[in-house]
């Protein structure tokens, strides 16, 4: 079977086809999330904790050139290598608010499968046998 045939069943296969929405699906919804946490809670928490920036928090780890600004994007641009933690908080940020909406619906889709309860079944019928010894003994007991 040639390489390219056997490619063809490979990526033509349900379950890659199915991967790949999820792929592309997964990275809009981290675009969103990302927009969310960056426009909507970042600006909170900043103001929450005194206009703090995250994504401006970080340790210059080289000489800084005369006249370059002292903020995340100049230094970069200028070649200076900086310890940027604030974009680690930012993405820890969205790492866990991601994971806390997609716990939310897996829960919510869970809660959805479940099927009503199953009603008890019913007691299986008593052999002839114990039912005639049953009364054999109800019989001796009059």
């Amino acid at each position: 079977m040639s390489l390219s045939k056997e490619f063809r069943e490979f990526a033509i296969k349900g379950n890659v086809i199915d991967l790949a929405v999820g792929v592309i699906i997964g990275a809009a919804f981290g675009k969103i999330v990302d927009s969310v946490v960056a426009d909507l809670i970042m600006p909170v928490v900043g103001l929450v904790f005194g206009k703090l920036d995250f994504s401006n928090l970080f340790i210059v780890l080289g000489s800084v050139p005369e006249g370059t600004a002292r903020t995340l994007d100049a230094l970069k641009k200028a070649g200076v290598p900086v310890f940027a933690y604030g974009n680690f908080i930012t993405v820890a940020v969205n790492f866990l608010i991601l994971a806390f909406i997609i716990f939310m619906m897996i829960k919510q889709f869970n809660r959805l499968k479940r099927e009503a309860p199953a009603e008890p079944a019913p007691a299986p019928a008593t052999p002839e046998d114990i039912v005639l010894l049953r009364e054999i003994r109800d019989s001796l007991k009059r």
